[in-house]
């Protein structure tokens, strides 16, 4: 069964798409890195060339945020819903951050802080904390700080301390775990209201209703390909297992015609290609 996409219009602050095309807006980004990070940010600079841009070349379709501030302090934000390991991703993505200063002439002691932020819609450690920080300190004595600059936060809108975390950001938490009809309802937090006008606009666009298009245009291809190689995969295992148990070629060919629905050239073709024979 093929997988369906919401329209644009089902879209909340929880979409990759719909976050991603939020806080290309710089102020809409400074806001809430703010509010995470609370400390003031004179302006962010939204690094547009890592943002919405979807190219058949890319093996994967990344709709995090890359923002850089007055201090030169980069940021990647990303919206993550379904839920899967983040600890080997965010170092992934400090890595990119830090090749992308070296890249641009950086020597390596005067590498910018860095930090990696993922706001989920669940809670991944299930401490039932809104927020958890993580920093490189030493085991042995945890209040040494090695000061690499590298800080990954992870929020949820599942926690239970509200007085751990600002009214502010527990406000915007909160507006991510509403659902479509709850986030179109006026909020008194002035921040939220500046976020629905932004979503509003987004979605009265021509432009962004065709990237939207777009968007989905590439996931659809990443997914059957996705299918066709996990097909093959399927294939050769049938093939190296019949083998392995002595099963002769007719035998093989037969098994993986009926398995896989196959013509009788097609199934020579795998067989030649995965047997080990």
């Amino acid at each position: 069964m093929s997988q369906s996409f919401k329209t644009l219009q089902e879209l909340t602050i929880t979409d990759d798409f719909m976050f991603g095309a939020v806080m290309e807006d710089p102020e809409n980004c400074r806001i809430l890195l703010e509010r995470i990070l609370r400390t003031p940010i004179d302006h962010v600079e939204i690094v547009s060339q890592k943002n919405l841009k979807f190219r058949r070349e890319f093996k994967g379709v990344r709709l995090d945020v890359f923002a850089k501030d007055d201090q030169e302090t980069r940021y990647d934000v990303e919206m993550q819903v379904k839920k899967t390991p983040t600890g080997k991703r965010s170092r992934y993505y400090h890595s990119q951050m830090d090749m992308d200063a070296l890249l641009a002439g950086t020597l390596y002691d005067a590498l910018p802080d860095s930090y990696v932020i993922f706001i989920c819609d669940y809670d991944p450690f299930g401490d039932g904390k809104y927020q958890y920080t993580f920093m490189n300190r030493c085991l042995e004595n945890p209040k040494l700080d090695i000061n690499d600059g590298s800080h990954t936060i992870i929020l949820n809108n599942k926690g239970h301390n509200n007085d751990e975390i600002s009214p502010e950001l527990l406000s915007f938490l909160q507006f991510t775990g509403k659902s479509l009809k709850e986030s179109e309802e006026k909020s008194d937090d002035s921040y939220i209201q500046q976020i629905q006008n932004s979503i509003r606009s987004i979605k009265n666009s021509r432009d962004m209703g065709e990237q939207y298009m777009k968007y989905q245009l590439v996931l659809r291809e990443q997914r059957e390909e996705g299918k066709k190689e996990g097909r093959k995969e399927g294939i050769a295992g049938v093939i190296t297992v019949m083998q392995e148990s002595n099963k002769n070629k007719e035998e093989i060919l037969n098994k993986i015609m009926d398995i896989f629905s196959l013509t009788e050239d097609q199934a020579s073709e795998y067989y030649s290609k995965y047997s080990v024979n």
